[in-house]
């Protein structure tokens, strides 16, 4: 079968081409791609080539796929898997397998499995790890979306604290604590304000920073003061860049005590120090944010690391459980990270959007892997539906829901669409 594909050959150097996929091994898969969110790890891959942790040495001559966000259906299940799966079953792939203390992942590190793709042969590895996992919601991307949102899921587990006069680390976030997610406004922060208001163990105070008002804004609509509270939280926003001593302000938010639980969504080095001087006693600081610069440095301080138990921790990506705990709550309506998603674009999108990533305002850019389109806002819709009628019926349906990314546009796009 021919699959039509983005891969990466080295820094800087993404191709779309169309090739013959090898013939199917009795334990492989054989899957149709329909939908790839972009991450920015992809971005930081490409910028690094051979480089990269998670890409191949030989990438020059045997190129990889990237995407690592990706949902679609099984079409040929080999014999080894016919009693776990079958054709015709949506699917999602959590990436990080770490198959055999391997860090090959799906998206960066093999020849015929990645998101930016019609169709890919799923090894052996992902299914013997438990990673390819099954969906039974509605729509695609709602799928796609379940791993940046395994990735902020993992980072609420993986915070910690210790029980007072024990050496006991309580994992997870300090039920009914104070926290603050900082420059939390971007997709990501968007992702993780609906997990924190929904999830089973909640702060009591939410405090969100970020210098961008009209990403603020944007999250304030979608994710309410009156919704946080019916859920038992407490939630405020903040302009620090308004602010004339953002950590004094901060800190009498937190009632002059410091907030138990602190997530950096940016790699800058203020913000990261900023955290630092707003952590209150036992408080846990998450480094959310991947940097891209290996030398990514910042001040912590160590008087109080001794003498008030304040502690780093990092995470990069979920594991497979997170990734399952998204799916159920996006399955029984308890989060929708539809929000996340500002843009839409088709297989040959794929490369500028992932080159340029950084560049392009908004959230998450959402692929549809079979369909021609140049990467579109959703706030574009009405005005190119001035001569399309495509867009004109997309902006009818998203109007009604808030402009907020629906399974009923995701259908409509894929019936309506030009084919790749």
């Amino acid at each position: 079968m021919k699959t039509k594909a983005v891969r990466i050959y080295g820094k800087d150097d993404l191709r779309l081409e169309e090739f013959e996929l090898p013939p199917l091994q009795d334990d492989q898969i054989l899957a149709r791609v329909v939908s790839d969110s972009i991450c920015m790890s992809s971005y930081k891959a490409v910028q690094q080539g051979a480089a990269h942790t998670r890409v191949p040495d030989d990438v020059a001559v045997n190129p990889t796929l990237i995407g690592h966000e990706f949902s679609g259906v099984l079409l040929e299940v080999g014999s080894k898997w016919k009693e776990s799966f079958k054709a015709g079953d949506k699917f999602s792939i959590q990436p990080a397998m770490n198959y055999k203390g391997s860090l090959d992942a799906p998206g960066y590190s093999y020849r015929y499995t990645g998101g930016d793709a019609t169709n890919i042969i799923i090894p052996n590895e992902v299914m013997e790890t438990g990673c390819l996992l099954p969906f039974n919601g509605e729509s695609f991307f709602h799928a796609s979306l379940s791993e940046p949102m395994s990735c902020i899921i993992g980072a609420f587990h993986a915070s910690y604290h210790t029980r007072a006069g024990s050496y006991i680390h309580e994992m997870g976030i300090k039920e009914k604590g104070k926290m603050a997610i900082l420059a939390g406004a971007g997709p990501m922060g968007l992702g993780a304000v609906d997990y924190a208001i929904h999830c089973d163990r909640k702060p009591e105070l939410l405090v969100v920073t970020d210098i961008d008002e009209a990403r603020l804004d944007r999250l304030a609509k979608i994710h309410t003061r009156e919704e946080a509270a019916r859920n038992n939280v407490e939630l405020v926003y903040v302009n620090t860049r308004k602010m004339q001593d953002p950590v004094r302000e901060l800190m009498t938010l937190s009632g002059n005590t410091g907030f138990d639980d602190l997530f950096v969504f940016a790699p800058v080095r203020q913000v990261v120090e900023t955290a630092d001087k707003i952590l209150g006693f036992d408080g846990c600081l998450n480094f959310f944010a991947g940097p891209s610069d290996p030398s990514f440095s910042a001040e912590f301080n160590f008087y109080n690391v001794h003498y008030s138990f304040t502690h780093v921790v990092g995470t990069s990506g979920g594991n497979t459980d997170d990734m399952k705990e998204a799916l159920e709550m996006m399955s029984n309506g308890r989060i929708n990270p539809a929000a996340m998603i500002t843009h839409i674009g088709g297989l040959d999108a794929v490369i500028d959007t992932t080159m340029k990533l950084p560049q392009i305002p908004g959230g998450k850019k959402l692929i549809y892997t079979h369909i021609s389109l140049p990467l579109t806002a959703i706030d574009d819709f009405g005005k190119l539906g001035k001569k399309d009628p495509c867009f004109r019926e997309l902006h009818r349906m998203l109007e009604a829901n808030d402009f907020i990314w629906s399974a009923e546009a995701e259908k409509f796009l894929l019936d309506n669409a030009r084919p790749i």
